[in-house]
C-alpha cells in the first residue's frame, strides 16, 4: 500500500485521494493543500497524460498590498511543488519540475513523474493536516530533538533557520508585531484584502480565511465584521475609537507573547528573482511541515517582511506619509534584532508553539475547479475536504 493510500481517511482530515485515479491527478490533489496568501490559490492545473500535467501559476500583484512585485505569490508557488514533489515519493516516483518563467506575472512549471526507488518523504502526511494557528500557544521553548528534526527537513536547501526563545526576545517581537499592525490595520491600500478575505459564516473555507479562524474573539469579530462594510467605517473607527488596539492586542501583541519561538527563515545565499523565489517557497513548506510533524503549530507574520521592503526600495506603497515613516522605522527594528545582512535576505517569518490544533481552518478548493477544463483528459472523481 503507498503512503498516499494509508493516510486516507485520517480522522484529522486529509484529502479523499480515490483509487483508479492516474498519477498526476493523486499528486495534484494532495499538492493543492500547499499554503497561500489569504487562501487565494494562485494556480491552476493543465493534465497532460497520466504522468504529466502543468501549473499555470499567477500573482496578484496588481490587487493585494502584501503581494510586492508578486513575491508572496511566487513562495506559494514554490510551496505547491515542493508538496507535489513530496507527495509524488508516496507513489514510489520522483517529480522532475520544469519552471518557464519568462512571464513573472504567469510562470508555469511543467510537472513530469517517473519511477523511482526510495522511501516516501516522512513530510508526506502532514501536507494536508498543515495549517495556521492563530490563538495562543504553550509558552515552552521547542525541545532541542525538534528543533533538530526542523533543521534537518531544511538540510540542503540554501536556507537557514533563525530562532527566538525566551520572555525577552518573544517581546521584542512582541513589539515588531504590535507595530507591522499598526500599519497594516490603518493602510487604506489594505483595505481591499482585509475585506475580501474573510469568510464569515464557514469554520472551513475553501478560498478564504475562516473568521473563527482569525483568533479574535466574538465581539472583535462583530465589530471588525461591521466595520469592514466599508473603509470609511475602519478609518473613523481607527481615528476616533483607538480602532487598532483591541484588534492589534488580540491578533498580534497576544499571541506574539503566548508561544514557544519565534523564527526567520534566511537564504545562505544572495540569488535573486522568481527562480530564488521558487526555492524558498519549497524551504517555507519544509520548515512548516517539519514543524507540523513534531506537534508544533503554526503562525506566518509574512507582512513585516513586505512592508520593510518597500522602504528598502524607497518604494511608495500608500498615500499617507506618516505610514512610509512607520514601515522605515520597522524596517530598522527588523534590522536591529535579525542584522541588516540576514533582515535583507529574510524571506519568511513565523512564531511556533505547542498547543492545539485549529478547529477552524482554511481548505482548498476542489480538484474539478482546479484543472483546467480545456486540459483536462479525464475526470476527477469526487474529493472531499478535511479540516
Amino acid at each position: 500500500m503507498s503512503a498516499i493510500a494509508r493516510i486516507i481517511g485520517d480522522p484529522r482530515g486529509v484529502a479523499l485521494i480515490p483509487d483508479g485515479r492516474t498519477p498526476i491527478l493523486r499528486v495534484l490533489d494532495l499538492a493543492r493543500w500547499a499554503p497561500s496568501g489569504d487562501n487565494v490559490q494562485t494556480w491552476s492545473f493543465r493534465v497532460q497524460g497520466p504522468l504529466a500535467a502543468e501549473i499555470a501559476g499567477r500573482d496578484t500583484r496588481d490587487h493585494v498590498l502584501y503581494d510586492r512585485d508578486g513575491e508572496a505569490s511566487h513562495l506559494a508557488l514554490g510551496a505547491l511543488v515542493e508538496s507535489a514533489r513530496i507527495a509524488a515519493t508516496g507513489l514510489g516516483m520522483e517529480l522532475l519540475a520544469a519552471p518557464d518563467l519568462r512571464d513573472p506575472r504567469r510562470p508555469v512549471v511543467g510537472l513530469q513523474l517517473r519511477p523511482a526507488a526510495g522511501r516516501a518523504d516522512p513530510l508526506l502526511p502532514w501536507i494536508a493536516r498543515r495549517a495556521t494557528q492563530r490563538r495562543p500557544l504553550s509558552t515552552r521553548a521547542p525541545a532541542a530533538e525538534d528543533r533538530a528534526a526542523i533543521e534537518l527537513a531544511l538540510a540542503g536547501s540554501g536556507y537557514r533557520l533563525r530562532w527566538f526563545t525566551g520572555l525577552a526576545q518573544r517581546w521584542a517581537w512582541a513589539r515588531l508585531w504590535w507595530h507591522n499592525a499598526g500599519i497594516r490595520l490603518r493602510c487604506p491600500e489594505a483595505y481591499p484584502v482585509h475585506r475580501d478575505i474573510v469568510d464569515w459564516h464557514d469554520r472551513m473555507s475553501p478560498d478564504r480565511v475562516p473568521a473563527d479562524a482569525l483568533g479574535a474573539s466574538l465581539p472583535i469579530r462583530l465589530v471588525m465584521r461591521w466595520a469592514l462594510g466599508s473603509w470609511r467605517r475602519v478609518d473613523r473607527l481607527n481615528r476616533w475609537a483607538a480602532g487598532t488596539i483591541a484588534p492589534r492586542l488580540e491578533l498580534d501583541l497576544l499571541p506574539a507573547l503566548r508561544c514557544g519561538a519565534h523564527v526567520a527563515l534566511v537564504a545562505e545565499g544572495r540569488e535573486s528573482g522568481l527562480a530564488a523565489r521558487l526555492a524558498a517557497g519549497a524551504a517555507v513548506q519544509r520548515l512548516w511541515l517539519a514543524a507540523a510533524s513534531r506537534g508544533l503549530r503554526f503562525q506566518p507574520a509574512y507582512t513585516p517582511l513586505v512592508f520593510a521592503a518597500y522602504d528598502r526600495a524607497d518604494e511608495r506603497f500608500t498615500v499617507r506619509d506618516d505610514l512610509q515613516r512607520d514601515a522605515h522605522a520597522l524596517r530598522l527594528r527588523l534590522e536591529r534584532m535579525l542584522g541588516a545582512d540576514d533582515a535583507g535576505r529574510a524571506v519568511f517569518l513565523a512564531r511556533l508553539g505547542y498547543g492545539p490544533e485549529p478547529a477552524s481552518r482554511s481548505t482548498r478548493l476542489p480538484i474539478e475547479r482546479l484543472v483546467e477544463q480545456t486540459m483536462q483528459r479525464e475526470t476527477p472523481a469526487p474529493v472531499r475536504a478535511g479540516g
